[in-house]
């Protein structure tokens, strides 16, 4: 049987290592490909990218390649991919799995159009949740910093299927480096009508909080400052579980 999936999820800016809280506030944390090395060491199975540079107009392809030359483990990289184009640069530098989420909302063709030409397993579709004022989770615009209160999750699950997703990606946006857990978010109630495999991400702390995640039917959970940050002041430390502790999770 397989560990569970439990994936460092990056995120760069201006081409720097940084970290975030409820997508806001960037932290810089470190060089991004001493960053891989230190995740190669610690044998990670597969790493995340995200890129949430503001004034980029297309992803860095130069520090791309030099990620994917340096990482041992497959690849997973989301931002600034507005064209079929970009996404095949990505692939051919050494990349297995691109993220779409802002162009899945604006334009989501480029799903089909990638799913089409790569397969529905190079595609990761990521979708932001945030709690509104009433504490209901509805689906955010990370790119319009709003709430889209006319966009029902369930849809959007349905339409990510439709278009040759191989995975969705759930983005807890007022957990997201706050280490607090799940917080009680009614999870449970609507993973388990997608029909694809779901990455879980924010709010992590602990191995428990992971353990929470994958009981409710989530496929693997991503995790930024539970593997950047250590102790109450925050310091800097890049860490991973080790095997025993995966096999727990099971």
């Amino acid at each position: 049987m397989k560990l569970p999936r439990v994936i460092p999820l990056l995120l760069i800016e201006d081409n720097k290592l940084v970290k975030t809280k409820n997508f806001s506030n960037p932290k810089y944390v470190g060089d991004p490909l001493n960053i891989i090395r230190i995740f190669n060491e610690k044998e990670v199975d597969e790493i995340a990218i995200l890129d949430i540079s503001k004034n980029r107009k297309e992803p860095n392809f130069n520090l791309l390649k030099n990620m994917a030359e340096e990482c041992f483990v497959p690849l997973a990289y989301g931002g600034h991919i507005k064209t079929l184009n970009t996404a095949s640069k990505i692939f051919k530098l050494g990349f297995e799995k691109v993220i779409l989420n802002s162009e899945f909302l604006e334009n989501p063709n480029i799903i089909k159009s990638i799913s089409d030409k790569f397969g529905s397993q190079s595609v990761i579709v990521s979708i932001d949740l945030k709690k509104n004022w009433r504490k209901k989770i509805k689906v955010f615009s990370y790119k319009k910093n709003k709430i889209l209160s006319s966009l029902l999750i369930n849809d959007l699950f349905e339409q990510a299927i439709n278009l040759g997703a191989g995975e969705i990606l759930l983005q807890l946006v007022h957990l997201e480096g706050t280490g607090i857990g799940n917080e009680k978010i009614p999870l449970d109630k609507f993973i388990p009508k997608c029909s694809l495999p779901l990455i879980i991400s924010g709010g992590c702390s602990s191995m428990e909080h992971i353990a929470e995640y994958l009981s409710f039917g989530a496929d693997a959970v991503a995790c930024g400052n539970m593997f950047c940050f250590y102790g109450p002041h925050k310091a800097v430390l890049i860490r991973y579980p080790n095997k025993s502790d995966l096999e727990k999770l099971r």
